[in-house]
Formats: C-alpha cells, sequence, structure tokens
C-alpha cells in the first residue's frame, strides 16, 4: 500500500515523462503536481480525474483511493477512528435515501 501521490509519482516515472508534461496535460504548475506527488498537496477531484485519462486508468477506482486516502487521512489519530467511519457509512446511506426521495442535500449552504 502506498500514498497517492506515490502511486502518480510512480506512474509518471514508469513513463520517463517529465514532472512538466504531466502538469501540463493537468493544466497546474510543475510545483504543484511535485507537492502533490510528495504529499504536501492534496490533489482535487478534477486532477484525480484528468490523471486517470493521462494514465488510462479506471476513473472509479482511482476516485476510491483518492476518497479513501483523505478520509482516512483525516480521522487515522482519532482513538475511535473505525467507529468514526461506520457513523459516516450510514449517513451515507441516509443521504442517498434522501436522494432517492428527491430531497436535494447541499452541504455547501451557509
Amino acid at each position: 500500500m502506498k500514498f497517492f501521490g506515490d502511486y502518480i509519482r510512480k506512474l509518471r516515472e514508469g513513463q520517463n515523462l517529465p514532472l512538466r508534461k504531466v502538469a501540463a496535460y493537468l493544466d497546474i504548475d510543475t510545483s504543484v503536481l511535485s507537492k502533490i506527488e510528495r504529499g504536501e498537496r492534496q490533489a482535487s477531484k478534477d486532477n484525480v480525474l484528468k490523471i486517470a485519462d493521462f494514465f488510462s486508468l479506471n476513473q472509479q477506482e482511482l476516485l476510491i483511493e483518492f476518497f479513501g486516502e483523505s478520509i482516512a487521512k483525516l480521522v487515522y489519530k482519532e482513538k475511535n477512528a473505525n467507529d468514526i467511519l461506520k457513523v459516516a457509512e450510514e449517513k451515507i446511506e441516509y443521504f442517498k435515501t434522501l436522494n432517492q426521495k428527491q430531497i436535494k442535500i447541499d452541504f455547501n449552504e451557509k
């Protein structure tokens, strides 16, 4: 198991691609891609989708890895991390139920 950034770097290096070429495809600065690869900066969902396209990877599988790591980083230091994840799973199912009832959920509302 490796970090998301490590995985991206290995893909890039495995194809002998310079940072600038991949960064140009992603429309980001090479320093930003370098920080993503080193785990110093979080990629965006859009970046992840573009990375999948660039390297001909399954988008959903790469998103699962990306979000899985993001969530793990968020809660891993908590004593009850596993319980937090169980509650999150239950909440996701609840949100899906609301969505099926066509109740719009907007977490960005203020």
